[in-house]
Formats: structure tokens, sequence, C-alpha cells
């Protein structure tokens, strides 16, 4: 891995943050996005956050991705949050969870799909406007 600061996925982290602030404050009540495409964020969320300062594999970091989200969320199954003494509602609470879900893990396998499928989308862009 190389530092390197990305502005473009800088500003990409910036605005999906935001989205996800606003599916976890405004739309809270709206159980698919809530339950499910927060989760599906997240972990775009946590690619541009890592594309945003170090220039890396994209297919170790979505894996690696991958692995971390699915740590957390067996996280969860053991309460480490209480275990923690993260007091409920607080940021790092909020951060951790409570709630182990087979269905988040899935999620978190479909946004990493997609992060993929954009990254391998993008490369073959940037093939096919090589000369030859």
């Amino acid at each position: 891995m190389k530092f390197k600061i990305n502005l473009k996925y800088f500003l990409l982290t910036t605005l999906i943050f935001l989205v996800e602030v606003l599916i976890a404050t405004v739309l809270k009540d709206q159980f698919f996005i809530r339950a499910y495409l927060g989760d599906v964020i997240v972990v775009i969320l946590l690619y541009t956050l890592v594309k945003s300062f170090f220039v890396t594999n994209d297919t170790k970091l979505i894996l690696g991705i991958f692995a971390f989200s699915c740590l957390i969320e067996f996280a969860q199954f053991f309460n480490i949050a209480e275990k923690l003494d993260f007091q409920p509602g607080s940021l790092m609470y909020i951060i951790v969870g409570n709630s182990f879900s087979w269905i988040d893990i899935v999620c978190y396998g479909v946004g990493c799909l997609i992060i993929y499928l954009l990254t391998k989308i993008k490369s073959n862009h940037k093939k096919s406007k090589k000369p030859v």
C-alpha cells in the first residue's frame, strides 16, 4: 500500500457518509433502506475511505473489507459493545453494533460484489482507451 491522497475518493467518501447519516437519522423508519441498503453502502464507504488515502490492489482491499465487516458482525454475536462497556447510543456502540445477523453478512457481500464489478468495469474501460 502506498500513501497518496485522492480527492475524488475523499469527496465520494464524504457523500456516502452523508447518505449513511441520512439513512440512520431521517430514513430510520424505512425498514428496507435502514436494514439492508445501509449495510450494502457501508462497505462501499469503507472502500472509498481507504482509496482516499492509499493506492492499493482493489481485489485485496475488497476481500479485506469483507473480512473486516464479517469480523465486526461476529463480534456483535458475542456482544462485544457491552463487554467493552460502550454506552447504548454512543458513537462506538453505533459503529460496533449490537445485534448479529446473517442477512447483514449477505448485504456486506452484495456491497463488496458491487465494488468488485465497478472496479472491473473501470479497469476494462481504461484498457479499451489505450492506443494500440
